[in-house]
Formats: C-alpha cells, sequence, structure tokens
C-alpha cells in the first residue's frame, strides 16, 4: 500500500551560496537513504530559502520484507563423529534459531552450515525520524550553527517540522522540534502559522500565501519578468547563469524589477560597474543598443501591488557604492601604473616580490617573443625589436594594478583594470590588451587571450607559476593544489594548441630555469604530461603511446592523439591491429634510437622486396597531417602480412635475420615518429 509523503524542514533564512554548492548531493543523500531502507521511489526535492522540502506521490507505508543468506562454518567443522562443535552452536545463535532447524548449503566448493533469515519490514512511522536526522546530517555547508542549549548544529535554525504519510501527520521530532500539520507562508502576507490537513492543502496553502515551492518554477518567472522589461523599456538584460541561481535561491516570490543610476557613472569601466552590481547587491546589469545602459534590474522577494519603494530603496543603495568606485577610479587614474610599488609585496618566502615576479615573467615575455617572431611581425606589423620591447612593457606593467585602489576593493578585477589604466596613459593597445589577458584561461571553460601577443604574458605568468613553485618545493600532492598550478599547465596546453605556436616542454624549461633555483626538472615535464591524460578526450593508451615516442612538443603531442584516435576508431582498425603488434614485438628488444641498414641485396624472398619498396614509397611522400602519414603506414598491413606468412625473421643465417629485423624495425621507427604502437590497447 502506497500513500503521499510530504516532508519539510523550515528554517530561518539559508545562505544561497552553501546550498547551492551541495544541492545536488541533499538530493542524492535522500535517494541512497531511501534505498538502505528498501524505500526507493520517486520523489522530488525542491527548496526556497525558508524550507527544505522532499515530495514523495508514491510511498510505501511499510518497508518490504527481506531475507538475509547467513552462512556458516563448514559441516566437517560444525560436526564431529556427528555431534555438534562449539561451532555449529555459534552459529545457530547467530542466527537466532535452534540448531536443527539450520540447512546446508555450498560455498567455495565446500557444503557449509546455511540459514536464510526473513526480515519482516517494519512501518514507515517507526523508520522516518531516523531518516530524516540522517539525511539532514549528511548536508555538510561549511560554516554551521548552534542555537538555544543545543549541541546539535545545522547550517540555521529549524524553525518548524511536516511529515504528513497521507492526511496523517507522523510524530517526529529533529533539533527539539516536533512535526506538526502547519507551514510558513510569505511574511508579507503573514506571520503565524498556517495549517493543512493534507499535502494537496499544503500545497495550495504556500501558493495562495506567496511562496514559489520549485526552483525551475521560480527560474521561469524571474525570465518572464526580463521579457516584459526588455519588451517595454527596449533593452537587453544580461544573463548571468550563476547570479540567476543564487537569486532563485534567495527568493520565494520573485519579482523582476528595473532601476536606474546616474548616467555619469557610465564614466567607470562597465566592468566595475557590473561587478560593483552583481558582488554586492545581485543586480543584473542592463545594456542599450550594445553598451551598458544606467539601469539594473533586481530581482525582489517583496509580496506587494506597489514597488515604487522597493525599486527607490535599491536605486539609492546602489548610489554610494558607484560613487566609492568613482572615487578609486579617478584616484588610480592621477597615479598611473607603476611596478615600483611592487618591490613592497612579497610574492612568496623564497620567490622575492611581485616586482621580482614580474622580472621574470618580463624575460620568459621576451624569450617567447624571440622565438615566435616571425609569426608575430606578420600578426601585428611591427618589427621584431618592436615587439620585444612591447612585450617586456607589458610584463612588467601587468601586476602594476595590484597596487590600486580598485583592486583592492575588487579582487575580480586584476588585469582588467590594467588595461584601463594602461590605456589612459597612453601604452600600446598591445601592452594594454595584454596585461588584461594575462590571467587566460582561469579555468576550462574560460576564454583565451585575444591574440598571439597577448598569450605571451599569458604564457609567461603560468610558466613563471610553475618554474617558482617547483623551485621552493610548492608541488600539488593528490588532490591538493592550492596554488591551482594544474590550472595553469591546463592552460598552457589550450593556448598552445589554440595558437597553433611549437612549445616543447623540455626545451622551455631549460630555456628560463636559470632564473630559479635548482628544481626537479624532469619532474616539472611529467607535470606537464599528466595534464594530458586530463584533458585530452582520447584512450589513455593512446596518450601514453605518443608521449612514449618521445615527443615533447604540446602542440605535436595534440595533433599527434588526434590523428591516432580517429585512425584508431576506425572500422577497419581492430582487424589491421594485431598485424602492427607483431612489427612492434619483433622489434622490441632493438636500439631503434640506432641507424637500421637495410641492404635490399639481401633479399631472399620477393615478399621482402615488396614490403621494402612499399615502405620506401610511403616513407617519399609529404604528408599534409599526422593522420594521413598514419594511414599510408597502416596501409603496409597486405604486405606486412605476406611478409610474416612467407618470410622466416628469425633465419638461421645472422646476416639475412639482422636485415630481416631491421626492415621491420625500420617500420617500427617511421610509427615511433608519431607514437609506440605497443602502448595503444584498443
Amino acid at each position: 500500500m502506497t500513500q503521499p509523503l510530504l516532508i519539510e524542514i523550515g528554517v530561518e533564512e539559508l545562505p544561497a551560496v552553501p546550498l547551492l554548492k551541495i544541492l545536488n548531493d541533499i538530493e542524492k543523500a535522500w535517494a541512497k537513504i531511501l534505498e538502505a531502507n528498501r524505500l526507493l521511489c520517486a520523489f522530488e526535492f525542491s527548496y526556497t530559502p525558508r524550507r527544505l522540502v522532499l515530495w514523495h506521490p508514491e510511498f510505501s507505508v511499510r518497508q518490504p520484507d527481506a531475507e538475509e543468506e547467513m552462512f556458516g562454518p563448514p559441516v566437517a567443522i560444525a560436526f564431529k563423529d556427528g555431534r555438534p562443535t562449539r561451532a555449529a552452536e555459534s552459529f545457530a545463535q547467530k542466527c537466532g534459531v535452534p540448531l536443527d532447524e539450520i540447512g546446508r548449503g555450498e560455498k567455495g566448493g565446500k557444503e557449509v552450515l546455511y540459514y536464510k533469515k526473513r526480515i519482516p519490514g517494519e512501518p514507515v512511522e517507526a523508520l522516518l525520524e531516523e531518516m530524516i536526522r540522517t539525511w539532514l546530517g549528511t548536508m555538510r555547508f561549511g560554516k554551521m550553527m548552534r542555537w538555544g542549549a543545543r549541541k546539535d548544529e545545522f547550517i540555521r535554525p529549524v524553525r518548524w517540522v511536516v511529515t504528513m504519510l497521507g492526511d496523517k501527520t507522523v510524530p517526529v521530532e529533529v533539533f527539539g522540534v516536533k512535526s506538526a500539520n502547519t507551514t510558513r507562508i510569505h511574511r508579507q502576507v503573514s506571520f503565524d502559522p498556517v495549517s493543512f490537513d493534507s499535502p494537496k492543502g499544503y500545497f495550495e496553502a504556500l501558493k495562495e500565501g506567496g511562496v514559489v515551492l520549485f526552483a525551475d518554477a521560480r527560474r521561469e518567472r524571474i525570465l518572464e519578468g526580463f521579457a516584459r522589461i526588455e519588451a517595454q523599456e527596449g533593452v537587453e538584460i544580461g544573463r548571468d547563469d550563476e547570479l540567476m541561481d543564487e537569486v532563485v535561491a534567495i527568493t520565494e516570490w520573485p519579482t523582476a524589477l528595473m532601476g536606474r543610476f546616474d548616467e555619469g557613472f557610465l564614466r567607470l569601466p562597465p566592468e566595475v560597474i557590473m561587478i560593483s552590481m552583481k558582488e554586492h547587491q545581485r543586480y543584473f546589469p542592463v545594456f542599450k543598443e550594445g553598451a551598458l545602459h544606467n539601469a539594473f534590474v533586481v530581482v525582489s522577494n517583496a509580496k506587494t501591488d506597489d514597488f515604487t519603494q522597493v525599486i527607490a530603496g535599491n536605486e539609492r543603495v546602489l548610489k554610494p557604492r558607484l560613487a566609492d568606485a568613482m572615487f578609486f577610479y579617478e584616484n588610480d587614474l592621477k597615479r598611473g601604473l607603476d611596478p615600483e610599488g611592487l618591490k613592497t609585496i612579497v610574492f612568496m618566502d623564497g620567490l622575492g616580490t611581485m616586482f621580482d615576479k614580474s622580472v621574470r615573467e618580463s624575460k620568459i615575455a621576451t624569450g617567447l617573443a624571440e622565438l615566435y617572431a616571425e609569426r608575430l611581425e606578420e600578426e601585428t606589423g611591427k618589427s621584431a625589436g618592436e615587439i620585444k620591447a612591447l612585450a617586456e612593457r607589458a610584463a612588467l606593467l601587468a601586476k602594476a594594478d595590484l597596487l590600486s585602489e580598485m583592486v583592492y576593493e575588487f579582487t575580480e578585477l586584476q588585469g582588467i583594470m590594467g588595461y584601463y589604466y594602461a590605456k589612459a596613459q597612453g601604452e600600446e593597445d598591445l601592452v594594454a590588451e595584454a596585461i588584461r589577458d594575462q590571467y587566460l584561461p582561469d579555468g576550462e571553460e574560460s576564454d583565451l587571450p585575444a591574440h598571439l601577443f597577448a598569450a605571451l604574458t599569458a604564457l609567461a605568468y603560468k610558466m613563471d607559476n610553475l618554474m617558482a613553485l617547483f623551485s621552493v618545493g610548492k608541488i600539488p600532492t593528490g588532490s591538493r593544489d592550492p596554488f591551482a598550478l594544474r590550472r595553469a599547465a591546463a592552460g598552457i596546453v589550450r593556448m598552445v594548441t589554440h595558437f597553433e605556436i611549437p612549445f616543447d616542454i623540455a626545451e622551455m624549461i631549460v630555456r628560463f630555469k636559470g632564473e630559479y633555483a635548482e628544481f626537479d626538472t624532469q619532474a616539472l615535464e611529467k607535470f606537464f604530461e599528466e595534464r594530458f591524460y586530463k584533458q585530452l578526450n582520447a584512450n589513455p593508451s593512446i596518450i601514453s603511446a605518443v608521449l612514449a615516442s618521445g615527443e615533447r612538443d604540446i602542440l605535436k603531442i595534440v595533433r599527434k592523439v588526434e590523428a591516432l584516435k580517429s585512425v584508431t576508431e576506425s572500422d577497419a582498425f581492430q582487424t589491421v591491429f594485431s598485424t602492427f603488434k607483431r612489427v612492434a614485438n619483433i622489434s622490441k628488444d632493438m636500439d631503434l634510437s640506432a641507424q637500421l641498414p637495410v641492404d635490399p641485396a639481401r633479399f631472399e624472398k620477393e615478399e621482402e622486396r615488396a614490403l621494402w619498396e612499399a615502405f620506401e614509397a610511403v616513407e617519399a611522400k609529404e604528408y599534409a597531417s599526422y593522420e594521413s602519414r598514419l594511414d599510408a603506414l597502416f596501409g603496409l598491413k597486405p604486405w606486412l602480412d605476406a611478409f610474416f606468412d612467407n618470410v622466416m625473421v628469425n633465419a638461421e643465417d645472422e646476416v639475412i635475420r639482422q636485415n630481416r629485423k631491421n626492415l621491420v624495425g625500420r617500420i617500427y621507427q617511421a610509427f615511433r615518429q608519431i607514437a609506440d604502437i605497443k602502448e595503444i590497447s584498443v
């Protein structure tokens, strides 16, 4: 028999960010508890700032009976001379039945004592309190609270509890609060508890009381409000998924409203205005004709017919925020960008100041500018000397905005404010853009620097972080990576691949390691290699095969992995692969770094000559891609099969034997220029 089950935990206002971080875990935890209690069924979890709700349209009123199989000692040990031993008696005692009710079974090929125990299901009323307590105990929000004289803790004080099975309240007590058939509605409707006599009555009470229970419905209501404002005002509201999640979590009756601010504040960089609105007030920016407009959208939780005071209050709150930002901005513009002050800011023990870091980054950036000079000259229209000077200037100024009042107030604007200050003091656009993009990419979905010149500063920043921190032993271990070095290495891989530039890991480390204390350069190389397994969407054995070839240029590694992945995923590859595994096995004990001379005059079989000629034809061609070269090498299969079927590689004559092994080894060497095929497992 089933009945609808409603559970509501009423709390004081939940903080949105901690709640959102564990939202998925909350639902999963309840599903596990249901499963552990043999009560798993369809349910829906929902929340508002003041409640956590579980709704089960059909819930078993009683656990189903269960059976537990119990295996005891081997019969040979349980009985001696036909009489039960202590082992048999202990097993019967454990099963809770007389020995004569114990049966026989088989386990591990032996006859053992066996008993199937029936476990009767319990009524839900006897289980629900402990289930709810366990569920609430799984919610680790970070900072927790205690209230009153209680020793237990939760993210916020619990004020009411609803546990209704069908039309009856199941007696439950959590955090000293006993369950009842009352809930709370929107405060602007009523502060008093509202009673109901069924789950249907509960949902009606919330609806009539100004509470939109389900998060998706609140989100839809907000988006409808956005559309209404955009149509009425001829504007576009900036969407922000993270901010939207937050306002959904902090409202029960959301209403989108548009307010305005003084047009004079638009002299501020748009990022300053938007971050002021988002971080401090949770406002959405408004755009008109592609530019930031002197307006904002706030999602109000008020339940009223007149929002005039709500809008005016939000306008009043925003004004001093923007006035402060304008004050900071104007002061920063007067000071300008000057890296000298960085000499007073310590970067890290053993690594000097932020000025020292800027100098190291400038040396890396100028080194990269020399390396990519031809490409940069073509893209920028500037000479190699000019490019090098600009790269040095950008790197030296890059961290100077850390000294600004604006970045002190809004750390998220590092680099962005440097861009505006650089533009204001007349720096080259290339320099300003490099300062703006120096921290990119800062995540898997992050934007990349706008162009290759800007990428020089970003590459220098990440390379310095890696080499500097490795040089002082700050190497990530396990899941710990407090300095985001894995992200730095991943960012380098993304930039190199996007801009299609050569970047040999080993060579780069050797080129720039002189700026740091001695460190294990091979460990840093290995650290980079590990990123490929995380970033490249390919069979790990394919990545291993490419790395085993000795390739250390990031761009070539990525392109070779892509090519090998494409070839190995073809329908015909499995039939081809066994032949080339044989090539790898024959060559495994050979020195593949040595020259392997093949003398056609020593061929005794036509199949040897045919294979050699086919291989020479493959080697003589130019290939537009690694994939086309691999296709050509794998195309040697017919000649290799004929060779293996008709030619004995391990001939008695040592010269003939070595010539044949060298022929196979040369083919293997050709593969190893792309990947070591013996590492592939598909």
